[in-house]
């Protein structure tokens, strides 16, 4: 006879540090999704109680473990394994101008469509399920959806039909899958436990396990805009994400790198998508230096888990070749078609800029651009009408920021730093004082860090530190 659990006696052994059984983990999870207002088998109150318990005592690999391959399974699960190719993803914890995804799965599709199965279907399938910008991030999106008639909200199947024709598909989460998820995101954000390495990991891991992957590769943003408010704290959590990834089967690699500043060119939604398709037709502006670097790392490491590649470094070399001779590009057509965008609209991507308002923002003085407050940089990039302060409010599509200087570079008083852009004139005063509070310069040139900082790879991961973490 099956021992009925209460979810009173999980939230008590959790919270008095005790290991969880697996069962218990997964009655809770059961408990929370197949809950209905007229039967409430666990209440929020208690939810709050079981993640505040995390939050405080952590949980161990196991644990971790089962409860995210418990999220996971909460809700509907694309079986890409019937297309019988190699399916890979990419997933970045977030950040200001972060437009890598956009970049990402052409490329892989292309590198994927160039070495098909023995049934036509590209080698390489880049499932992306991504979502909207919240806070100071901005969100893959809202800058697909300034594509006029591109469709995020695929089902699964039609997801499986645009990666059989076209071998990535770029797509919202859909209400069924991992719904336990939805509801643990909503009482994180009212309990104050939305720090929590371990919830984090779960919340992540359990909607990327969901595509059935092969291999991921992890983005892990350190620095002032990064999530993470410190290296250390980054990496445990990179750490954390590739352990459960290999526990659940799915070769995992994480990279820490850099958000000091906004990576690429402009920070925005069409701005971002504009500047990606130029990307794609040749156009390599210099202030798109570092979304390029980034983008061409993360897909040689896709390309290298994918076999496609002896090395990393050859498939960055291989990444750059795709994206230098258009093939990225064609395969970027390819996707929007399927999913019924409009592609005459990147024929001339800038006449598509529209902003009602713009101002630019001058230097002060001469000397190097030594700092700035990069999570600033993306309230700024919020308030202007680009981002969200919750979810459900709108966006714009004209709003963003240009970026004309990078971290290091000599500058002179009077020379323009940021271009912002907005549908209404008010909205201007107050980012254009943010960015300029934050920005520092200095007479000398700063010393800066790599892009690429480290490696997080299976044999380099640190046993589980338990508890909360670092710091604790």
């Amino acid at each position: 006879m099956t021992k009925t659990i209460h979810p009173i006696d999980v939230i008590l052994h959790k919270r008095d540090g005790l290991a969880l059984t697996d069962e218990e983990i997964r009655s809770f999870i059961r408990a929370i999704v197949r809950r209905t207002p007229a039967r409430q088998l666990v209440t929020d109150a208690q939810i709050a109680a079981f993640l505040m318990g995390v939050f405080f005592q952590g949980l161990n690999s196991r644990e971790l473990s089962v409860l995210t391959e418990a999220m996971r399974f909460s809700g509907e699960v694309a079986y890409t394994e019937i297309l019988n190719t190699f399916v890979i993803d990419k997933h970045s914890t977030g950040g200001v101008g972060d437009k890598t995804s956009l970049l990402i799965a052409p490329i892989i599709a292309a590198a994927g469509v160039a070495h098909p199965t023995p049934e036509g279907i590209p080698g390489i399938v880049v499932p992306m399920i991504s979502g909207r910008s919240l806070g100071h991030t901005g969100g893959t999106l809202d800058k697909l959806e300034t594509i006029p008639g591109f469709d995020t909200q695929l089902t699964l199947a039609r997801m499986l039909d645009v990666l059989k024709q076209c071998g990535a598909a770029l797509i919202g989460q859909t209400p069924t899958i991992v719904p336990a998820d939805r509801i643990l995101y909503a009482l994180r954000d009212h309990t104050g436990t939305v720090e929590s390495p371990f919830l984090i990991t779960a919340s992540i891991m359990s909607k990327k396990l969901a595509e059935s992957l092969n291999a991921l590769v992890l983005d892990v943003k350190v620095g002032c805009g990064a999530f993470m408010p410190s290296y250390e704290k980054s990496k445990f959590l990179a750490e954390l994400m590739v352990q459960t990834g290999e526990a659940a089967g799915t070769r995992t690699v994480a990279l820490l790198t850099g958000m000091d500043e906004p990576l690429g060119r402009f920070s925005g939604n069409w701005i971002e998508v504009w500047e990606c398709v130029d990307i794609m037709r040749g156009v390599r502006h210099p202030m798109s230096a570092d979304l390029i670097e980034l983008s061409l790392t993360l897909s040689g490491w896709m390309l290298h888990l994918a076999g496609h590649s002896p090395s990393p470094q050859a498939g960055i070399d291989r990444a750059d070749e795709i994206l230098r001779s258009g093939d990225a590009y064609n395969a970027w057509l390819k996707i929007i078609q399927a999913q019924g965008g409009d592609t005459s609209v990147f024929e001339d991507p800038a006449s598509h800029h529209t902003p009602g308002a713009k101002r630019i923002l001058k230097a002060g003085e001469t000397g190097f651009l030594a700092s700035m407050d990069c999570k600033q940089a993306g309230w700024a990039v919020q308030r202007l009408g680009a981002g969200r302060a919750k979810p459900g409010d709108p966006v714009s599509a004209n709003a963003g920021i240009e970026s004309h200087v990078k971290l290091g570079a000599h500058i002179e008083e009077g020379q323009p730093l940021f271009t912002l852009f907005s549908d209404d004139e008010a909205l201007l005063e107050e980012p254009e004082q943010m960015l300029r509070e934050n920005l520092r310069i200095m007479e000398e040139p700063p010393t800066l860090p790599p892009l690429i900082r480290e490696v997080i790879a299976a044999d380099s991961t640190q046993p589980n530190r338990g508890r909360r973490g670092p710091d604790a």
